[in-house]
């Protein structure tokens, strides 16, 4: 039950343990109330300054009396102290406001991720990780935490699990929020990734089949020279021969490198609108597939009609298209370099 005495309204009610229950908006109040008054506890009224706060806790503290709804109160008023910084680029004052916040209360993730997002401006990964992971421990669904968790990895070279936060969080964005900034923000980062992942798998792997193939040359060198020197027939018929083998060498390793090659995506596999490869395809009523946000923006700015069909349509018919989605997938597993192509 709410218990309390509002110094606006001057209304005073009873604990049920013979304690009364006070709404104090300064020290000085505090202290006056407490002059008429033996066993009582108080509460901060919510509109309280964070510096007001503090002097009530510690005059309170000092007089013996009970204050209630304090950390939570606190803590929250220090986050918007902390948000009001951020929004200043006042990064080490938005930090130190959300630590005290987390001081008070440290079970509240936005804590966490507010003061990652800061260490993130100051480009401090190893404490983006750290805050993170608290926030992750707390909310295993949080968007922000595993978003920048995914940034911090990758800024450490962790490129696996680095990827793999980003899709987590990119897997959650779309689910709670489709359209939503966060998602394609994401999607983005998610595609360097995996396409810097690639170059470095690429070039190590493009490294291995050039050393490879000199070797194979060397030996193939080798073995001509051999037959030269032993065969009974004419050198040009060794040759030949050679020139043989090296071309089917050569062939050999071309098919080996194709997959490293960017070609043109498939049209089957791209939006309509974007022109870019499908990343959450839906299908409308008439059978065409587009990526969810643009057919989404397109209903909203331009009409709730199809782009290609002119058949009218209500936004809760589009309906997810997972064999579009599956082959995507696949598509990018062995054609990773297509995460920065278009179509």
């Amino acid at each position: 039950m709410c218990i309390g005495y509002g110094s606006d309204k001057k209304i005073r009610y009873y604990l049920p343990n013979g304690f009364k229950k006070f709404v104090v908006y300064n020290a000085k109040e505090l202290q006056l109330l407490m002059m008429h008054n033996r066993t009582y506890c108080a509460e901060i009224a919510h509109n309280v300054s964070t510096k007001k706060r503090k002097e009530i806790v510690e005059r309170a503290s000092q007089l013996g009396v009970m204050v209630t709804g304090v950390a939570s109160a606190m803590a929250e008023r220090l986050k918007e102290d902390g948000n009001n910084c951020y929004k200043k680029e006042r990064f080490g004052a938005a930090i130190d406001a959300y630590t005290e916040a987390i001081a008070l209360s440290p079970n509240v993730p936005a804590y966490w991720t507010n003061r990652a997002l800061c260490h993130m401006k100051r480009k401090d990964w190893t404490k983006v990780e750290e805050d993170c992971r608290k926030a992750i421990q707390l909310v295993h669904n949080s968007v922000k935490a595993h978003y920048m968790l995914g940034l911090a990895l990758l800024q450490k070279k962790e490129y696996t699990d680095g990827v793999k936060e980003l899709q987590r969080a990119l897997d959650l964005g779309r689910s709670s929020n489709p359209t939503g900034y966060m998602v394609e923000e994401i999607w983005e980062e998610l595609s360097k990734a995996k396409y810097m992942e690639w170059e470095l798998v690429s070039a190590r792997r493009s490294w291995e089949l050039s050393s490879l193939k000199e070797t194979c040359e060397a030996a193939l060198n080798q073995q001509c020279a051999l037959d030269m020197s032993r065969t009974e027939e004419s050198s040009d018929e060794a040759y030949i021969t050679h020139t043989e083998r090296l071309k089917a060498l050569e062939r050999v390793f071309e098919k080996a490198a194709e997959e490293d090659k960017p070609t043109e995506v498939p049209g089957y596999l791209c939006c309509n609108i974007t022109l870019e490869i499908f990343r959450d395809p839906v299908i409308s009523p008439s059978g065409v597939t587009y990526e969810r946000a643009a057919i989404l923006e397109h209903l909203k700015k331009v009409g709730k009609f199809d782009p290609i069909t002119r058949e009218k349509i209500d936004p809760s018919k589009l309906v997810p298209n997972l064999a579009i989605k599956e082959a995507v997938a696949a598509y990018l597993e062995k054609h990773v370099w297509a995460y920065k192509m278009g179509c």
